[in-house]
């Protein structure tokens, strides 16, 4: 059984986000990233994390990592560079557009497989369905702010994933993690030197 992490304190959180603003700001600008590692030993622990970009309340970008492969910092600059950058569904983010991006950061708890789809808590819940080379993965939060219910988030889930629409009836891996949400409704705002 997997203990819990304690949540992160608000100085760690401010530091993500500051990170994840740098990262951005500098991939889309072109400079040389600047991240240096954080001395706090929380953020240099490997962690999970997505970073979702977004431009007047609509999705710009997403991008993360499922598995506590690199520190979390580190994961967290990665990501949120990547979705400003690299996320195949939208143009890269443009300088003129860092004023009115926002971000959020979601820490992801590890992996935790389900044999039954009832264990399944929508807005508690992210969803990861796997088949084969097939994945894919909806965070706790697109379930709320869509008003799925399970059975929807289920085959959403599915069709991310590039499955069929009921691939969770019929042999599809299912494994649900929680989040903790890193935000402060501040702007990626354009940096100020």
């Amino acid at each position: 059984m997997h203990t819990p992490t304690p949540p992160l304190t608000p100085e760690q959180r401010a530091q993500l986000l500051a990170t994840a603003r740098r990262a951005i700001r500098d991939r889309v600008t072109g400079r040389p990233s600047t991240g240096l590692a954080p001395p706090d030993p929380i953020l240099r622990a490997p962690g999970a994390a997505f970073v979702t970009l977004t431009r007047a309340g609509a999705l710009r970008g997403c991008i993360g990592y499922v598995q506590p492969i690199k520190p979390l910092a580190r994961a967290v600059a990665h990501c949120a560079a990547a979705a400003a950058t690299e996320d195949p569904r939208f143009p890269a983010v443009m300088a003129q557009e860092l004023p009115d991006l926002f971000l959020e950061i979601s820490i992801l708890s590890p992996l935790r497989p389900i044999a039954d789809p009832t264990e399944i808590q929508v807005g508690l819940h992210g969803l990861y369905v796997s088949r084969g080379d097939s994945h894919g993965l909806l965070l706790p939060q697109v379930a709320t702010e869509q008003g799925w219910d399970r059975d929807t988030f289920l085959r959403q889930a599915c069709l991310k994933a590039e499955l069929s629409a009921d691939a969770w009836q019929r042999g599809a891996t299912l494994q649900v993690f929680t989040v903790e949400r890193v935000s402060d409704g501040e702007a990626v705002g354009a940096e100020t030197v």
